[in-house]
């Protein structure tokens, strides 16, 4: 009831706009002169490795009135010890009276730019389109067939078989379309890295009852994947499980979680039919939404027995 409330969502703005724009300053002083210590230093020592820390020094660099403090989100691997450095010196701080301090930032430091960089490695891959001219892109497809099929063999290039993984057409470029590259990238990953599992979604996939299809379904889930990360949702994650600079492996770990989960999640659902997909395929997305409003939350997969 209060969320929808315009009376209280105007109170809670006008009290943002005044936290942010005076009592935060004189509190964040108040505290200084109290513990002899910056607010990022107060961050690093009050809070564990992970998303909870990273995340308020994150927040607090983007408030930060200081030019030096938020260009610290936007730079490059170069150019850290040099920032650290200019940090160090713009808030004063002694290292010998806090010598994990800087190792701390810079870990922080490390996981908001690689997440940053991240993004832009996955968008540029998702820009990237099918080329079935590119000897690189069809040799990733034809493994992606026999990595899922291994005992059938593909009668040609064009063929209607590609049905039996989940294709639209007799030509699977078709349907990279949306998200190029990527789409065929995380595919061949989970069928790399978990040939089993992949297999096992497969079977699953092709149910004469509760089947769906596994290649379209899996690129649709890749653009779940990047939406999540395009929204900065996938922050806590990352900040949770890689330590430093997230590398483009981490992202299709995530699609793992994801083929791999929402694999189950159908299975337990029972739609009527696929053309319920949709439906199932938005709730699927608000629980996995809502699993990362948790600080803690990590998107780890992890193999069950095969049934």
């Amino acid at each position: 009831m209060h969320e929808k409330c315009p009376y209280c969502r105007m109170l809670g703005y006008i009290w943002q706009c005044f936290y942010s724009s005076c009592l935060r300053f004189w509190l964040k002083w108040f505290l200084r002169i109290l513990t002899g210590r910056c607010e990022l230093q107060r961050i690093c020592a009050r809070c564990k490795a992970g998303a909870l820390r990273t995340s308020q020094i994150e927040y607090s660099l983007k408030s930060s009135k200081s030019k030096v403090l938020r260009a610290a989100l936007s730079l490059k691997e170069n150019d850290l010890e040099d920032h650290l450095a200019q940090i160090i010196r713009e808030k004063r701080i002694k290292e010998q009276k806090d010598p994990t301090f800087k190792g701390n930032l810079r870990q922080c430091l490390l996981q908001i730019n690689g997440y940053n960089n991240l993004f832009e490695a996955v968008e540029e891959l998702r820009k990237e389109v099918f080329d079935s001219e590119n000897e690189e892109h069809e040799n990733m497809l034809l493994k992606l067939w026999d990595l899922l099929m291994p005992s059938e063999k593909l009668e040609s290039r064009i063929t209607k078989q590609w049905g039996n993984i989940g294709f639209q057409g007799d030509d699977p470029k078709t349907d990279f379309r949306g998200m190029g590259m990527l789409g065929l990238t995380n595919l061949l990953f989970f069928s790399e890295k978990y040939t089993d599992a992949a297999r096992q979604v497969l079977s699953h996939a092709n149910h004469p009852t509760l089947g769906y299809s596994y290649a379209i379904v899996g690129i649709n889930l890749t653009e779940m994947a990047y939406s999540l990360m395009k929204s900065d949702a996938l922050k806590i994650h990352f900040y949770n499980t890689v330590s430093g600079k997230p590398q483009m492996q981490d992202f299709h770990q995530v699609y793992c979680y994801l083929a791999y989960e929402f694999d189950k999640f159908w299975l337990e659902e029972e739609p009527e039919s696929i053309m319920e997909f949709n439906r199932y395929r938005e709730k699927f997305h608000d629980k996995v939404k809502g699993q990362l409003q948790v600080t803690e939350v990590t998107l780890i997969m992890t193999v069950g027995p095969e049934k």
